[in-house]
């Protein structure tokens, strides 16, 4: 991907350029360079797949996000796929060039090019265990399929439709301007270029109908929220023989009572006694994955923090793991027996005696003044 030239350069954009910029840019390239202007100029064709190929990442803003960041590169992470032919193009862009211009005179022949079908999108909540382990889930979506009763014609077979006489048959209306002709879908036949009076009673001359499917969807360890999936012909049914959309699962990781995520790594406040930071100590922690015995080290403060390597998030494109990390906070007793007080009022005054108010200890030796905190 290297090789290739950089999309906006292609298109003549600048890198702040909005989505109707991008769009008319393009516009004015598949003009330029369109097949049915330049018939066998394989070097025009190959710079419509090339501008085609730059209108397809700039215009969507997830595409568009990981090209800025990381250039061709970040495009393997998404649902990019270079144009083999034109055909591909005219597939995957068949709504934009309905308001395109057509060369010369109209086309003859009534000729009704593939349409593909729309691309849908589900928002799917993943818990946070899942985004860490992987999951795979059920889902149910409604898409547009091709009507069983009329197979997708609109009518009944025992209908025989007629000719449109709006656009003579073609499905297609132009209008003159100049030198150019504008091409918009027949208005009365809808681009069909025939007309039936009865029309189909499941999806009323549609041709599509609503239905619902199941489907299930792999979701990889590491997912974070915003990530997409696409499954490929999982969208709305294409027409004139094009093919289905995708439909893009959009992912939203829920958030979790104990873990906090930040990247690949795994926060966790860790709750320890006065005791355990003082003189160190064994103890059991929780991870996602399970309880796991770690090392508290001598005289450690709150706030320090421990770092569990390899244990927090796995990078959803493969390779690294962040870390898990523990956060001290320093648990205070609320409750002390007799005993306890007595403890800590000797370890209060043993420290008093080694520390530079050593005199202030030896006065309140003598006074013989009952205190529970002497540094008071």
């Amino acid at each position: 991907m290297s090789s290739k030239r950089d999309f906006y350069e292609v298109l003549g954009v600048h890198r702040e350029s909005s989505q109707e910029e991008i769009k008319k840019a393009y516009r004015k390239a598949a003009l330029q360079y369109h097949p049915d202007r330049n018939p066998g100029d394989h070097s025009a064709e190959n710079k419509f797949k090339e501008a085609s190929e730059a209108y397809e990442v700039l215009i969507d803003d997830y595409k568009r996000q990981m090209y800025d960041q990381y250039g061709h590169a970040g495009l393997s992470g998404t649902d990019f796929h270079p144009f083999t032919n034109v055909e591909d193009i005219f597939d995957s862009f068949g709504d934009i060039f309905q308001d395109f211009f057509v060369f010369g005179s109209p086309r003859s022949g009534g000729r009704k090019r593939a349409r593909r079908g729309e691309d849908l999108r589900y928002d799917l909540q993943v818990s946070f265990i899942e985004a860490y382990h992987g999951v795979e889930k059920e889902i149910k979506i409604h898409k547009a399929e091709k009507c069983e009763t009329c197979d997708g014609k609109g009518y009944p077979s025992t209908s025989k439709p007629s000719t449109c006489a709006q656009c003579q048959g073609q499905g297609q209306v132009y209008k003159s301007q100049g030198f150019f002709t504008v091409s918009s879908v027949c208005p009365i036949c809808r681009g069909e270029g025939v007309f039936a009076k009865v029309l189909c009673k499941d999806c009323s001359g549609k041709r599509l109908v609503s239905k619902e499917k199941k489907l299930k969807v792999k979701i990889p360890p590491g997912v974070e929220t915003g990530n997409r999936l696409v499954l490929r012909g999982e969208g709305g049914a294409g027409s004139e023989g094009g093919s289905s959309g995708d439909l893009y699962v959009v992912l939203v990781v829920e958030e979790n009572e104990k873990f906090q995520r930040d990247g690949l790594d795994i926060w966790v406040d860790l709750p320890i006694s006065f005791v355990q930071a003082a003189l160190g100590a064994k103890m059991k922690v929780p991870l996602v994955e399970g309880e796991e015995e770690i090392e508290i080290p001598r005289g450690i403060d709150a706030g320090e923090t421990i770092v569990l390597k390899g244990k927090g998030f796995p990078d959803v494109q493969g390779g690294k793991r962040g870390s898990h990390i523990l956060q001290i906070v320093l648990k205070t007793p609320k409750h002390l027996s007799k005993r306890q007080e007595e403890i800590l009022e000797e370890f209060a005054e043993e420290e008093l005696k080694h520390s530079s108010n050593s005199s202030r200890w030896e006065q309140e030796k003598k006074s013989k003044k009952k205190k529970k905190f002497l540094w008071d």
